[in-house]
């Protein structure tokens, strides 16, 4: 991931913020506990004079004594985790309530950037920030089948609209269940606002929280970083893009509202292959019918496609212009 030295230190002042933000929290439960628990300041007390003790009978290699030393911490421990607990608070409420415990909300675990930094600098980079607005309002706990009418059919498949968004609903779900376990991709296509996107944002949301890296682009932002990397336009373009094929998520959204062309037809088949190649998962929404693939992106590339994705046709009403009409008053 490229990032300037600025855009680096606003990230790295973030996680000092948070550290500090953690201290103040940590802080103010011991001050009040101490008052609720007497006996709380006495312990913690009693563990850091055992500690020094602990380190001095180290220094004289008494093993005997150490090792008489370390059961009486244990036993203070556990009796200041018993006592949390007779009185309410979970045994590590005096830990720091981390938003990332793979790292202690430090950015790193050893010399490596976590995985929480990676996705940092990713939304920073590709200014990706919005998107974590709209997956507040779009996932799986805000997923309605009110707009899907059980009566309109598909004469292909005999199912509903309504089934076939439940069906739908069924493969994401297990596209993130067996995330970590199985290469799998997600191609969504069909008709206009029948609800393509709102799952890849569903997706993208289940993901982020459990600490993957996601990227979101449409298809016409991803061919502009394809196109200022082919043609040098800017510095530093070469490692973003990298990173387009490094992640562990990559949604491509809107796949035929770019000007296509030769470049966006060879690019296409290029990412898609490349990460196939590198077992890196995607998925992409269009409303481009398999045919009309075939013809813009050529046979190749919806080989590709037709072999490593999973092909959800969804099919209904608008559902933005339900949406819409529902917001409009009586006459």
């Amino acid at each position: 991931m490229a990032l300037s030295n600025t855009q680096y230190n606003t990230l790295i002042r973030r996680y000092e913020a948070k550290q500090l933000e953690n201290q103040h929290i940590v802080s103010g439960r011991i001050k009040s506990l101490y008052q609720e628990i007497p006996r709380l300041p006495q312990i913690d007390a009693a563990i850091s004079s055992i500690s020094l003790e602990q380190g001095r009978k180290l220094l004289d290699g008494d093993a005997g004594a150490l090792q008489d030393l370390k059961a009486q911490i244990a036993a203070l421990h556990a009796e200041k985790e018993q006592l949390l607990l007779r009185h309410g608070y979970p045994r590590d409420y005096f830990e720091p309530p981390y938003g990332c415990p793979d790292c202690k909300d430090t950015g790193y675990i050893g010399s490596q950037k976590c995985h929480c930094f990676q996705q940092a600098a990713i939304d920073l980079v590709y200014t990706q920030s919005n998107i974590r607005q709209i997956l507040e309002q779009e996932n799986f706990q805000r997923l309605s089948y009110q707009y899907y009418p059980d009566s309109l059919v598909n004469p292909a498949t005999k199912l509903s609209s309504l089934a076939t968004a439940k069906q739908a609903v069924e493969l994401c779900m297990d596209f993130i269940r067996t995330f970590d376990g199985e290469f799998k991709n997600l191609f969504f296509y069909g008709d206009t606002g029948t609800g393509k996107t709102f799952l890849s944002n569903c997706v993208a949301k289940e993901l982020l929280d459990t600490g993957h890296s996601v990227i979101y682009f449409s298809s016409s932002s991803l061919f502009h970083i394809f196109e200022k990397n082919d043609f040098g336009r800017e510095e530093g373009v070469s490692e973003d893009y990298q990173n387009i094929f490094g992640c562990d998520l990559l949604i491509i959204d809107d796949l035929g509202t770019e000007l296509p062309n030769s470049f966006t037809t060879s690019r296409l088949f290029l990412c898609l292959n490349e990460r196939i190649l590198r077992q890196k998962s995607t998925i992409i929404s269009t409303n481009l019918g398999l045919q009309q693939l075939v013809d813009i992106y050529s046979e190749r590339t919806f080989s590709r496609i037709s072999s490593n994705y999973t092909m959800i046709k969804l099919f209904g009403n608008d559902i933005r212009l339900q949406k819409k009409l529902q917001k409009q008053p009586l006459p």
